[in-house]
């Protein structure tokens, strides 16, 4: 099996349609074709199913895609850490994030990042919790900030990057407002304002209700921080929401939980084995959690 077939397998699974992937690829769609067929005859089963339509993946193509893509990605680390040596940085760095990272300021150690290392282009997106960690493991991101789950793929690695409590908020008028604390279970029968299922800190905010017996409703689901202060400020459910946010508004009030309060555990997934520019990433995110590293803007 060789690289090149590999990285044509990836092409067309990814275009979808073998012409466009040729085109990509730079190479003439006959040469393309007969590479396909060869890893498929090596690996004694057929990667895509082929109509005049579409090209979809088979079972085994299926199987094949996320190693390619971890194959491929470690070549290319190691030829980082090969120019990293020689005193470059080159490649790419993917980031993937909550949509609103609290613990750093990303786009600030994203340009610092860039300003530092202009040899290597940067991506990042913004997704839910799931589908970031499934992106690392695809190895179509090399590092993802995400809240803390259960349960990670032994091929992944979650390293914690904060932790704070979990605080109530709810509108000036509500009864829970001049509170110093407030029991979970004092919650039931409440509406409450969320992410969406997958999103932010909701996973923690149902396992920490479930806990306490409160079988809420979810009224209003959203995904962006400030839509969800506006709506808990209006009255229109309350929250439960990492305490940092209380920096965000001051049109709502936050209210301690009593007791052992449920923690928002932020981490950063990565493969075991990092790139030389997501290593180099993650010593500025050290510094900048540090106050070591001067962030403009």
């Amino acid at each position: 099996m060789e690289l090149r077939q590999l990285e044509y397998f990836l092409a067309v699974a990814e275009e979808c349609h073998f012409t466009r992937a040729a085109k990509r690829m730079h190479v003439a769609q006959s040469g393309l074709s007969a590479s396909i067929r060869a890893l498929e005859v090596e690996l004694g089963a057929p990667l895509f199913l082929r109509t005049t339509r579409q090209v979809e993946l088979t079972q085994a193509g299926r199987a094949l895609l996320p190693e390619a893509r971890r194959a491929l990605g470690s070549v290319e680390s190691a030829r980082d850490a090969v120019a990293a040596v020689q005193g470059l940085l080159r490649g790419t760095l993917a980031v993937g994030s909550l949509q609103c990272l609290h613990v750093v300021h990303l786009p600030a150690v994203l340009a610092r990042f860039h300003e530092v290392h202009p040899g290597v282009e940067l991506r990042m997106r913004q997704s839910g919790n799931a589908e970031l960690v499934e992106d690392v493991r695809a190895g179509r991101l090399d590092l993802a900030f995400a809240t803390r789950q259960p349960k990670i793929a032994d091929d992944l690695r979650m390293s914690t990057v904060a932790s704070e409590p979990l605080v109530l908020a709810c509108a000036p008028e509500s009864p829970f407002a001049h509170r110093e604390s407030v029991a979970l279970d004092e919650l039931r029968g409440q509406s409450f304002v969320d992410f969406n299922a997958d999103w932010g800190t909701r996973d923690e905010a149902d396992r920490a209700l479930a806990a306490a017996g409160v079988d809420r409703r979810v009224a209003v689901e959203v995904n962006d921080v400030h839509s969800l202060l506006d709506f808990v400020a209006f009255g229109l459910g309350v929250a439960l929401v990492p305490q940092s946010f209380s920096l965000k508004t001051d049109r709502a009030h936050f209210v301690g939980l009593r007791g052992d309060a449920p923690v928002a555990e932020t981490v950063v997934v990565t493969g075991h084995t990092v790139g030389a520019a997501a290593a180099v990433f993650l010593d500025l995110v050290l510094e900048a959690r540090a106050g070591r590293l001067h962030l403009a803007g």
